[in-house]
């Protein structure tokens, strides 16, 4: 534990005045289960500039949520990950109010409208926002080769860490993650 906590004040101070990357480090010191399969890249990268559909056919692009945490989740109607996931992110949605972090869900590849409302009905989940990505442009650009995967955008819009598989995004684990985050 002390261990844990002069890592987290080294790099605070080795980092300075950059909160984002200080709470980057705070989250990389409290990584447990499911969590650890979380990578942190070196630095924040940004995402290229795209426009989505929605369900209602509305183009909506990613820097509507600027200024939040974002949980960006890749997944596909096909996907027996995804299907076991989604709830569990539907729940950290639900929880996370106007303070914690804002889950969006692009479903990339071919996903018929029917099918994505199908999978929705059969898991329960209907407070997330779903993008579709169905020539997977934005998936390639990014580098999503498998599904799932959930990114962590910081405030400004870039990556600072990615999950490949599925997790349980509302366990104790990842909400100690998310938490570090968003700590001031």
């Amino acid at each position: 534990m002390l261990r844990k906590l002069l890592i987290i004040l080294y790099t605070g101070l080795v980092l300075g005045a950059n909160a984002a990357q200080a709470d980057v480090a705070a989250a990389q010191a409290v990584v447990a289960g499911d969590m650890r399969k979380l990578v942190f890249l070196a630095a924040p990268a940004p995402l290229p500039e795209v426009l989505l559909a929605d369900l209602e056919g509305a183009e909506r692009g990613l820097d509507e949520w600027r200024g939040r945490w974002v949980v960006l989740n890749f997944w596909a109607t096909w996907c027996a990950p995804c299907r076991k996931e989604m709830p569990g992110l539907a729940r950290l949605a639900a929880s996370s109010g106007d303070e914690g972090p804002v889950v969006v869900t692009i479903a990339t590849g071919r996903n018929p409208l029917p099918a994505i409302k199908r999978f929705f009905d059969e898991i329960g989940v209907q407070n997330l926002p779903v993008l579709l990505d169905p020539k997977s442009t934005l998936a390639r650009q990014m580098a999503i080769f498998g599904l799932p995967v959930t990114l962590l955008l910081d405030p400004e819009g870039r990556e600072v860490a990615r999950l490949t598989g599925d997790a349980e995004w509302d366990s104790p684990e990842a909400r100690a993650v998310l938490g570090a985050l968003l700590r001031p």
